[in-house]
């Protein structure tokens, strides 16, 4: 199956070099680029693409504005946000209006493809230096007092608890199944449910619950 994907940077190398190096892999296609965060947005509803790499910062409409309008609307396609080291205040409200995911762009050409794959699959990707600018974003915000508990979270169990609690500090399916004794199947079973329960997009969204609840702080 091909991978449609829209371009959106308003920077014409950083498009040229995506689009040359995806013409090498035949399960990805460049159906549209935009310089803006407006053409985007019509790109979007022109082309149905799977997936949308959305730079940040863009004239007019910047890459928030239209990812929080592509996700909203009726298309199916997901936002992977292209970013750079200096846009921290910027990473949570891409969060917020609905991109599955995050890169940088430093990352090798060839993990952003495989990003775009991975969010193409219905999965969430954020970079490791991204983390750090999200959770950057909650040290700004009042921390809870230190004897208080972290909120509960309603209709899961003890289990799921300790998943989502995982979840939000990185942990992948993986490294989740090695910290809780249990198997991989497991591991991904238990996000599964965590999804449906919490009415979350994706892992991404699961990480924000995380925060938001207390059951992650900002070290």
């Amino acid at each position: 199956m091909t991978v449609r994907v829209v371009l959106a940077d308003d920077q014409p190398l950083v498009r040229s070099g995506l689009r040359v190096l995806m013409a090498d892999h035949p399960d990805l296609e460049v159906v549209g680029e935009a310089a803006t965060g407006a053409e985007a947005v019509r790109l979007v509803s022109d082309t149905s693409p799977d997936v949308v790499v959305m730079d940040i910062r863009m004239p007019g409409m910047d890459g928030i504005e239209a990812t929080r309008l592509i996700t909203a609307g009726p298309a199916t396609a997901r936002v992977l946000v292209l970013t750079t080291f200096d846009e921290d205040a910027h990473v949570y409200g891409a969060l917020r209006a609905g991109a599955s995911g995050f890169v940088v762009k430093d990352m090798a050409l060839d993990d952003i493809l495989a990003a775009i794959r991975v969010v193409a699959a219905g999965d969430a990707l954020i970079a490791p230096g991204v983390t750090r600018r999200l959770i950057a974003d909650f040290r700004g915000r009042p921390a809870p007092a230190p004897e208080r508990s972290p909120r509960p979270v309603e209709g899961i169990t003890e289990r799921e608890r300790e998943v989502l609690t995982l979840v939000g500090r990185g942990r992948s399916n993986t490294e989740i199944a090695e910290d809780l004794f249990i198997t991989v199947a497991t591991a991904k079973s238990h996000v599964s449910r965590l999804l449906t329960k919490l009415g979350a997009r994706d892992r991404v969204q699961l990480v924000i619950t995380a925060y938001e609840m207390g059951l992650v702080t900002p070290r």
